[in-house]
């Protein structure tokens, strides 16, 4: 069954998001503020502050940077707490837009995340993501709605992927 997110985004169109230049209006301006602030925050493992700078979608879809089955938005505030102290160290946190897309009540934004953070066990280090945020305008309100990601914004060889695809670690 295709998501009503996934229809929205066929019926408007968005393989022009391949040659689409930002969208300078106000709307699209304040969403990717957002973005980058939540970014900034959640970087630092503030929960709390992340959450203040971008609403997420009772039907949220998070496709993480891990792979796996896509899960949905936390249903507690302890689920949420552990999502903030799964990062630490968060310093020099950037979110660069790459690209938009703009209907009348959706906004993707693409762009490429970058942190020098400790995530889960790992220590502090440079990480950064190529990310997808679909946000949907709710009673008035733009509300993440989506969230893809994957560490490979150096790209990776055939070779590389087809281990992946394959389920095997590197040669």
């Amino acid at each position: 069954m295709i998501s009503r997110i996934a229809l929205s985004l066929l019926a408007a169109g968005a393989s022009t998001l391949a040659g689409a230049k930002p969208d300078s209006s106000s709307e699209v301006a304040a969403v990717i503020a957002r973005a980058a602030e939540a970014h900034k925050q959640l970087m630092r493992g503030d929960i709390a502050a992340y959450l203040a700078a971008i609403e997420v979608a009772p039907d949220f879809i998070l496709m993480d940077p891990f792979g796996g089955a896509p899960t949905g938005a936390p249903k507690s505030e302890a689920h949420w707490q552990r999502i903030g102290r799964f990062f630490h160290e968060g310093r020099d946190a950037d979110f660069k837009p790459i690209a938009t897309y703009r209907s009348d009540d959706l906004i993707v934004l693409v762009a490429n995340e970058y942190a020098h953070v400790g995530v889960g066990s790992l220590p502090a280090q440079d990480w950064s993501l190529r990310v997808t945020l679909v946000f949907r305008r709710d009673d008035g309100a733009w509300r993440l709605v989506h969230r893809h990601a994957d560490p490979l914004v150096k790209g990776i060889t055939l070779e590389e992927a087809g281990h992946i695809t394959l389920g095997r670690q590197r040669p």
